[in-house]
């Protein structure tokens, strides 16, 4: 009989990239000597042929394969999606999840992945049989944060929590009750007799995403599992992970309470939508109206401060910027910017002195609302933050309920921005009054979103503006 051959394998420790052969430098996470060999027996498939009694001639999905088939006699099934409970969830998956897929949920320590999916299990528990796995807590743990904090109502005919990290135990709950639903927390945590290495590893990572898969293949089970990110917030272990399931959703953390769901992988839906939730001792709680998160909700009417609209996968967002100019007090002006572009700071005060003729010679912060980001790419914002720094300078609140989408030219000139109409039509949806955008990107079709007391002001460059603002 002849000895099973051993694959051998390069895999950087930081990001779980893999390579063919040794190198000093990962390409992708850029570290440098975190690329180990591991080893990885081939008999590692019967093994998990063997974890959850496939037949030898059953196909991936648990049919018969009789051999290649013409595309006409492929039956085709359309995929069934259940509610998770929470809107915005359902929202990034697609509609809801998919039966008998399986989804990775990746997030920084305390993100709020468990919290998220302690909710998730409670609604299964009521519709079909429901095993949770928490390797990384006690069951005690568990349950107290699920029905003291939680305050969580659990079907308990068709709920089953379990503590186990072993991979063959899984299984063999999963089969004798007949799961439907597998929640496994996390898979850096689970450990199979048939791979080397210790749990975490990469052996051990991808032998047990392995087996799980298989098994809720074949058994029609819906998988969701947790991932551990790195230190960079990226997914933690290798890379053919992510090949294995079929949507990969990550948890963002913007402030203390704000969390945005985006999935960077979904064979069922688009990876265009993002959900977003707020986070409270009483759970995660989707928001209906996200806008809110980053609106500072003051009745009065301040100076530097100003309003655009922001298009985050298919939602458009409005955002608060609060700018503050202040005389130099050191050597040189100061420039700080939290969630806002650094670089696209730079460029608008100088068109501001160049084509506006206002000295920028100031030390000036500026701010988002309620924690968001913006990359440096994101340039809708340039009309917004020009007019909180003009509202500032000049000590002058801005024009109330006003919003300002556009992006400043290096010429002065306010250029049109992509798919401008669903974000004007987003403000005025608010009850925004004044809404200022590029005069290129305006027409007609715009006016059957405006109502009484609403008004569109085009502006060709920084000096219209200016004058808008006096």
């Amino acid at each position: 009989m002849a000895k099973a051959k051993t694959k051998i394998a390069y895999v950087c420790s930081e990001c779980g990239a893999d390579y063919q052969k040794w190198q000093g430098q990962c390409n992708e996470c850029k570290a440098w000597n975190t690329i180990t060999e591991f080893r990885e027996a081939s008999s590692t498939t019967k093994s998990v042929n063997a974890a959850i009694n496939r037949n030898k001639n059953a196909g991936y999905a648990g049919v018969l394969s009789n051999g290649v088939q013409r595309i006409s006699g492929v039956q085709v099934e359309k995929a069934a999606r259940i509610s998770t409970g929470l809107s915005e969830l359902d929202r990034v998956l697609g509609g809801g999840i998919t039966l008998g897929s399986v989804v990775l949920i990746s997030g920084d320590p305390g993100s709020g992945k468990t919290t998220l999916l302690t909710k998730v299990a409670e609604v299964m528990s009521h519709s079909m049989s429901t095993l949770y796995v928490t390797a990384e807590e006690s069951l005690s743990q568990w349950a107290k944060r699920g029905i003291e904090r939680l305050k969580l109502n659990f079907n308990e005919d068709n709920f089953l929590l379990s503590d186990t990290d072993s991979i063959e135990d899984i299984v063999d709950q999963c089969l004798e009750n007949k799961v439907r639903f597998l929640i496994a927390d996390s898979i850096q945590a689970f450990e199979s007799n048939e791979a080397e290495g210790a749990a975490g590893g990469v052996t051990q990572v991808k032998t047990c995403a392995k087996i799980l898969n298989r098994l809720c293949k074949q058994h029609g089970i819906t998988l969701v599992l947790v991932g551990q990110v790195n230190k960079n917030s990226q997914m933690a272990g290798p890379q053919t992970l992510k090949h294995i399931i079929d949507t990969a959703i990550h948890i963002e953390v913007n402030d203390a309470s704000v969390r945005i769901l985006r999935a960077d992988k979904n064979r069922f839906g688009d990876t265009e939508q993002v959900g977003i939730f707020q986070m409270t001792e009483k759970g995660m709680f989707s928001v209906d109206n996200p806008s809110r998160l980053f609106l500072s909700g003051s009745d009065e009417n301040f100076e530097g401060s100003a309003i655009s609209v922001i298009k985050d996968g298919a939602r458009n967002l409005l955002i608060e910027i609060q700018a503050l100019a202040t005389e130099v007090e050191g050597e040189k002006s100061i420039r700080n910017c939290i969630g806002v572009s650094y670089s696209r700071l730079s460029l608008i005060t100088a068109v501001l002195k160049k084509h506006g003729g206002i000295p920028t010679y100031y030390d000036i912060n500026i701010s988002l609302v309620g924690g968001l980001k913006m990359s440096d790419s994101e340039t809708s914002t340039d009309m917004a933050v020009t007019a909180a720094l003009l509202s500032s300078i000049n000590s002058r609140p801005l024009p109330e309920d006003s919003v300002f989408i556009g992006e400043l030219a290096l010429t002065g000139e306010i250029r049109q921005i992509p798919q401008i109409v669903p974000r004007v039509r987003e403000a005025l949806s608010h009850g925004k009054k004044h809404i200022y955008i590029p005069a290129v990107a305006y027409h007609k079709s715009m006016q059957q979103f405006v109502k009484a007391g609403q008004t569109i002001h085009p502006l060709k460059n920084v000096k219209a503006l200016i004058e808008a603002l006096n």
